[in-house]
């Protein structure tokens, strides 16, 4: 007698294989519908234990899922197959392999440590458009019998619908990864152009941005420092960030020879650790590293992700290539509307200093000889006396002019950006010693600070790190700029030996006047033993 069901006219199987295809279709998350897939596989077939191996590029299984074990007993069991024995079996023969004993195969290996028995097998590949995806395994059918032809056919067809849902799974995942990925440098690209965040400058702008696109862990902005190649972070975003901007490593040897028109380089532990020193602690397994264009020194964006996390994906590094141009075309603007912005007040001064030289110079001038003129009318010596004291006061007007016109246009055309000159000072301050600052910069400080007061600021950082290096024999220095809504600060810290009483040596003395001139204030602090901060506050307009 066939084995039909008498209520429906179905044989019987067909209706819980429909139930699972539906169950399949009803999430479109890929861990989900992995786990569906098993769950249905092990009711179908009335198996006790099930597992999902994804074959990964090195054609070992890089993902194992598993239903019908416990979460101690998979921890008793300890690290997941990899594809050897019995399991590699299908991946070697992408077939349907039926057993009813799988240890007594010539491919069997025996079980781990804690690993429950088992005896019948059924294994089945999954594939999309031709390529075998992974491989499904059932273990142990209910009641102690084997696998049957029946089971087989059922498990086969499961494993096509499976295919097409993991595969609908997989377009939707990339779909939202390149919508993530382009919300991610359109809205960076829009802030860094209409300037909507005066908190972050233009790179803690790009690496906020960037960590929301590739859903990493931590992104990272890494730019050339000094004259030997080294590389420092200058901005980063997401965990620990702080603990790594500001700072430099010597070894960027993993980043020669990569372009603006490279693809992302992917990074080992190893590549990491040389870049920046003790950033994977455990805690990062995959990294990806771009060059930013357009930048007037090599600057590059590296995003990392977590233990545990996903790999990124060929659909990642294809997105991080359009992130990249779009946030570098706007920094590409954003740099020629501030040239030309700069050229417009150069302009400006120029006319200025054209309408004093040509015309009140030449007027004053004009006007002192007519006064001149007036002597021989005058016989009286006060009169007399009068007009040598008006003459005098209109030379001395005429050198002030004189030396105000020269002072407009000595301003060379095309400077140097105030971060720009912060790392070159810096740069040059420790060329020679084996001690490697940090740097911390944040805020709009290229948008906030005028070039006078630009000037004052890096005075004091250049004479604070000249004393530090020459009397502090300090471990460490670290030198924070930031642009606040209100003012700029700068705090230079080091942990050197300290003082007791601050002398009133000329350096501290320049730094205290630089501080006036720009209308701050600089304190200094100190204490034996402890280190020194030097603190200066000055105030801006944004």
């Amino acid at each position: 007698m066939n084995d039909y069901s008498l209520a429906s006219g179905t044989p019987a199987g067909i209706g819980d294989l429909l139930a699972a295809f539906a169950a399949m279709a009803d999430d479109i998350d890929l861990d989900t519908v992995l786990e569906r897939v098993i769950s249905a596989a092990c009711q179908l077939v009335d198996a006790r234990f099930g597992a999902l191996g994804v074959i990964g590029p090195d054609r070992m299984l890089s993902h194992f899922i598993t239903v019908g074990l416990r979460d101690d007993e998979v921890q008793r069991i300890g690290a997941l197959p990899t594809g050897h024995g019995v399991l590699g079996l299908l991946m070697s023969e992408p077939h349907p392999v039926r057993l009813s004993d799988l240890r007594q195969h010539l491919r069997a290996t025996g079980f781990p440590a804690n690993h429950p028995q088992m005896s019948s097998f059924l294994g089945v590949p999954i594939r999309i458009h031709g390529t075998v995806f992974g491989n499904l395994y059932l273990t142990e059918k209910n009641g102690g019998a084997d696998f049957s032809v029946t089971d087989e056919q059922l498990v086969v067809a499961l494993a096509a619908a499976a295919g097409v849902a993991i595969e609908n799974s997989r377009l939707f995942d990339e779909a939202t990864r390149r919508t993530r990925w382009l919300e991610g440098g359109l809205n960076a690209a829009h802030e860094l152009l209409e300037q909507t965040d005066d908190a972050r400058n233009d790179l803690e702008l790009i690496v906020h941005h960037a960590l929301y696109a590739s859903h990493s862990a931590i992104t990272m902005i890494l730019r050339d420092f000094g004259a030997n190649g080294d590389i420092i972070c200058e901005a980063a975003d997401g965990m620990k960030a702080g603990q790594f901007v500001g700072r430099s490593s010597a070894d960027s040897t993993v980043l020669d020879g990569m372009t603006a028109a490279s693809n992302p380089l992917r990074l080992t532990l190893e590549d990491l650790d040389l870049l920046l020193p003790e950033i994977s602690q455990g805690t990062i397994e995959t990294a990806l590293c771009t060059r930013l264009a357009g930048t007037e020194q090599r600057q590059f964006l590296l995003i990392a992700r977590a233990n545990g996390s996903p790999e990124f994906a060929a659909v990642d590094h294809e997105m991080m290539r359009s992130f990249t141009s779009h946030v570098s075309l706007a920094l590409e603007l954003l740099r020629v509307h501030r040239e030309r912005e700069q050229e417009a007040v150069f302009g400006d001064r120029d006319r200025i200093a054209r309408d004093l030289h040509d015309v009140v110079i030449q007027r004053l001038f004009a006007a002192g000889l007519s006064i001149q003129s007036l002597r021989k009318f005058l016989p009286d010596r006060e009169p007399l006396e009068r007009i040598t004291a008006v003459t005098a006061e209109l030379d001395a007007t005429i050198r002030e002019l004189r030396d105000t016109i020269y002072s407009l246009r000595s301003i060379p055309q095309i400077t140097p950006t105030f971060t720009s000159s912060i790392f070159a000072l810096v740069a040059d301050a420790f060329d020679g010693h084996e001690l490697e600052p940090v740097v911390h910069l944040s805020g709009p400080l290229d948008a906030a600070i005028d070039p006078e007061r630009a000037d004052h600021v890096r005075a004091v950082v250049l004479e604070a790190l000249s004393n530090a290096l020459r009397h502090a024999s300090a471990r460490a220095i670290t030198i924070m700029l930031k642009a606040l809504p209100d003012r700029l600060e700068l705090k230079i810290t080091d942990d050197g030996r300290g003082f007791s009483q601050i002398s009133s040596t000329s350096g501290l003395s320049n730094m205290r006047r630089r501080a006036e001139l720009c209308g701050g204030t600089l304190s200094i602090s100190s204490s034996v033993g402890n280190g020194t901060v030097v603190l200066l506050k000055v105030p801006l307009t944004i």
